[in-house]
């Protein structure tokens, strides 16, 4: 069976394809704008970044883009009436424009345009079609300013927009001479062109100028021609909280001047907190106050609509189907068991109030006796909930698929280098760097050749957590963690080694001596055996870097490990007297000093550690453990004191 994962990968983009069960809302959105009936309607479709706007705007533009079904005689359980009515869908993303248009005539412009290739044909309305692109013309120019503004007023333009109006009216005049236009730019006389606005229908000579009357005859005059096209236009406006401020305002007001026009929709989705920001940072210097930012935005939107929150079992199904496309895709699921699957897990959701949640049981059944698969499922499930209590991912749609693409990204990059690893232990492995660095770097540091890359430490809590016992340093006191120990498979029992080469884009890995410089080796040589500050040690410490000095100091502290005692203040010299010369080192030397068995701890190690900067939250945290001993904690709060 022929795998790649780097062929596999899942990308970023918006999609039709419904994995989060956001149908029913896209149903419900798109039958709202055709019970409109051609009435003014705006929707603000609101969300964070990644929780699926963008993909559900194009599933209520996908239902609109489809025909209505009239109903079969004596059917009379459909909810919607049925209404012959056609729609044109525009989808604006103002993001495209920034830094190189104004939004707000980006976006009228290309209304302008679709309604141009609507009349095309109809020479009545191509006519009038012509005049509102005049219309939108003039508008954009009273927005230019400088040059703008003796333009309007002296209908003579000037400077760069002379320019740009004479090359587009000799688009537009079918009966020029083209071969004059061409002697002309020869001759270098295109920029010479004068050119009066009143000759090509910009302006009335007769009627003075009055941009709030150019704005209303604008909107009758693209009523009117909606209205005798028989349409209603849909506008999707997407990508607003990806712009600066500026932009997202410009595009706000540029809506202004379409909304709520007989046959005309928007649907508008931005995160609701961004648009906010944006606004406040408009007036800033005013006494805009929120409320009134808060009422700026929802004067636009008739209809809110939230994106619903991915739940534990939205998220579960999400992974789900992203892992079963990737296995049908590699041949390794039939598609028609993966088609079938995409029915029956969206059905299962919606009767999730019923009690019919995504289980185990369930998931098997869709993958039958295939144990891999069955793996795979396990893992969708314990990742889910995880990701789900995670507060840096939230179950957030974009984050859990970068999260797998990372995954198999790590696999495509084992196979070429002899590396074997499942994917579940990956992911677990990958879950703890992603979310809990700190954990995963204190671990690492543990990982040793001599060892074969276990780290006994991690199975044994693995075991406890698994038992419902209680957990110690530094797996104690966080729910998270706990839940982690208890994902499959044991990472304790494995040798840890593939998995951080894999992952050594995320921090300094090393399970050997073979990245040690003969600087360091010697360091980790006089580290072993020191037993107080002294001038050879300080030396070796001063001639390599921050680096090597770590790599040092883990291999010397893991030397040693089976020999200490945590009762002799001169153990602690290996950790000490590194910080002091590379500062930088204090958080992976906390790291290893969290891992101490609480009740073996020593009064004689606290004097010495309390004067590091790095160990003193590693002493606090040792005072509030319940199975210290008296005398410990007694010096560790003595200790403390006189080194406030």
């Amino acid at each position: 069976m022929k795998r790649n994962g780097l062929k596999t990968m899942w990308h970023d983009n918006e999609t039709t394809v419904d994995y989060l069960n956001f149908g029913v809302v896209a149903d419900a959105c798109a039958s709202l704008l055709r019970q409109s009936r051609g009435e003014p309607i705006s929707i603000g479709v609101s969300g964070g970044w990644g929780a699926g706007k963008s993909s559900l705007v194009k599933m209520i533009a996908a239902r609109l883009e489809t025909p209505l079904v009239p109903p079969e005689p004596g059917i009379t359980n459909n909810q919607i009436p049925f209404v012959e009515h056609q729609y044109v869908v525009i989808t604006f993303n103002p993001w495209l424009y920034q830094d190189f248009e104004s939004a707000r005539s980006a976006l009228l412009q290309i209304v302008g345009d679709e309604v141009l290739k609507l009349v095309k044909g109809n020479e009545p309305l191509q006519k009038k079609g012509l005049d509102l692109l005049k219309r939108i013309n003039l508008l954009r120019l009273a927005q230019l300013g400088g040059e703008a503004a003796i333009t309007i007023t002296t209908g003579v333009p000037v400077g760069a927009i002379g320019k740009a109006i004479g090359k587009v009216s000799r688009l537009w005049n079918a009966e020029e001479d083209n071969s004059k236009a061409a002697e002309d730019s020869k001759d270098g006389k295109e920029d010479e062109v004068s050119l009066d606005l009143k000759t090509y229908g910009f302006l009335n000579p007769a009627k003075p100028l009055s941009l709030p009357n150019e704005i209303h005859e604008f909107r009758l005059a693209l009523e009117k021609i909606l209205e005798e096209l028989g349409i209603t236009l849909v506008v999707f406006v997407d990508d607003l909280d990806r712009c600066l401020p500026e932009t997202a305002i410009s595009t706000l007001e540029s809506i202004r001047l379409l909304l709520f026009l007989k046959r005309t929709a928007f649907v508008i989705a931005a995160d609701n907190d961004f648009i906010h920001g944006a606004v406040k940072k408009h007036f800033e210097g005013t006494d805009i106050t929120g409320f009134i930012a808060t009422n700026y935005f929802d004067k636009l939107i008739q209809v809110p609509l939230h994106v619903p929150r991915v739940g534990v079992n939205e998220a579960k199904a999400y992974l789900v189907l992203l892992l079963l496309e990737r296995e049908a895709r590699a041949g390794a699921y039939p598609q028609d068991k993966f088609d079938q699957a995409k029915l029956d897990i969206p059905r299962r959701l919606s009767r999730s109030w019923l009690g019919e949640t995504i289980t185990s049981a369930f998931l098997h059944e869709l993958v039958g006796s295939d144990t891999r698969l069955q793996k795979l499922m396990d893992l969708a499930q314990g990742l889910a909930t995880l990701m789900f209590k995670s507060t840096s991912i939230n179950a957030n749609p974009r984050l859990m698929k970068r999260f797998l693409n990372t995954v198999y990204l790590r696999e495509s990059l084992a196979l070429p280098q002899g590396i074997t690893l499942d994917i579940p232990a990956l992911a677990k492995w990958h879950l703890l760097e992603r979310y809990k660095e700190d954990l995963a770097n204190t671990l690492s540091s543990m990982v040793s050749s001599e060892n074969d890359g276990q780290v006994v430490a991690l199975l044994q809590a693995e075991e406890i957590a698994r038992d419902g016992g209680v957990l110690s340093k530094p797996f104690a006191d966080d729910p998270f963690i706990n839940e982690w120990l208890q994902l499959a498979p044991q990472l304790g029992a494995t040798d840890l080694r593939p998995l951080l080469h894999l992952s050594r884009d995320t921090a300094t890995r090393d399970f050997g001596d073979d990245n040690m410089t003969p600087a360091a080796r010697e360091l980790r040589d006089v580290l072993k055996v020191a037993t107080s500050p002294n001038a050879p040690l300080s030396r070796a410490i001063a001639a390599v870097d921050s680096g090597q000095a770590e790599l040092a100091m883990v291999k010397a502290w893991q030397g040693n490990a089976s020999s200490r005692t945590w009762k002799a203040a001169v153990e602690m010299i290996i950790l000490i007297e590194p910080c002091k010369v590379h500062p930088s080192l204090g958080k992976r030397a906390a790291g290893l000093l969290s891992l101490a068995p609480i009740n073996a701890l020593g009064p004689g190690i606290m004097p010495g550690l309390a004067t590091q900067p790095w160990a003193k939250e590693v002493l606090k945290l040792w005072i509030e453990d319940s199975t210290i001993r008296g005398s410990t904690k007694r010096a560790i709060e003595a200790a403390l004191r006189s080194n406030v």
